[in-house]
């Protein structure tokens, strides 16, 4: 038996770096998994406490849900002690290139594909808005949506920062996130959780 899926949470911190400027931030990393096999959704900061918290699970892949730098420092360090390919949406790949001009992503994620992990499934929404390759991740087994920096508690990701628009982020949760069931959990790139119900009437307004 490889036993029940389950989320698993590191909180790791670094700089965030773009357009000149530089903030220090924590970001989540979700592990999605049962006790043979994992997904990491988004390799951030410290590739040792990622490994770590695969707790010696097979790695299937690492996940980046857009390529700012925070969310993909490490995912070449693990790729290289795991031999997980990385997955990143193409149209993220000129900020994957900031970061990493010398590695390129292993798979293309595009919308609607599913990656079947236990008895789940994550399936690709394609939300850009902050990022041009930005995807979300539902979980539908677990009644959960993995964010990234596309929508948070209080509200939807930053997009004031190059390769960003505000309204593209707002078509993308309205038509890929607040269509999900309201009480799907909203697990996010940076902060505490939230649910599609709690966040769609500040979207709608």
């Amino acid at each position: 038996m490889s036993g029940a899926l389950r989320i698993d949470r590191t909180v790791t911190s670094g700089i965030f770096a773009l357009d000149g400027g530089e903030w220090q931030v924590d970001n989540n990393v979700w592990i999605v998994g049962d006790d043979t096999d994992a997904y990491v959704i988004d390799a951030a900061h410290d590739a040792d406490a990622v490994v770590a918290a695969l707790g010696g699970r097979r790695l299937l892949g690492i996940i980046c849900t857009h390529a700012h730098n925070d969310h993909i420092d490490a995912a070449p360090a693990v790729a290289d002690r795991t031999g997980a390919p990385i997955l990143l949406h193409p149209d993220d790949e000129v900020l994957w290139r900031m970061t990493h001009p010398d590695r390129k992503p292993d798979r293309p994620l595009a919308d609607g594909d599913d990656l079947a992990i236990g008895d789940g499934l994550l399936k690709v929404l394609h939300t850009p808005g902050h990022s041009p390759g930005a995807v979300c991740l539902q979980l539908a087994a677990l009644n959960t949506v993995f964010s990234g920096d596309t929508l948070f508690q209080g509200g939807p990701g930053a997009t004031g920062r190059s390769h960003s628009d505000h309204p593209t982020i707002i078509e993308s949760i309205r038509t890929k996130l607040l269509t999900l069931p309201g009480d799907t959990v909203v697990r996010t790139g940076h902060g505490d959780s939230t649910t599609v119900a709690a966040e769609a009437p500040g979207i709608r307004a």
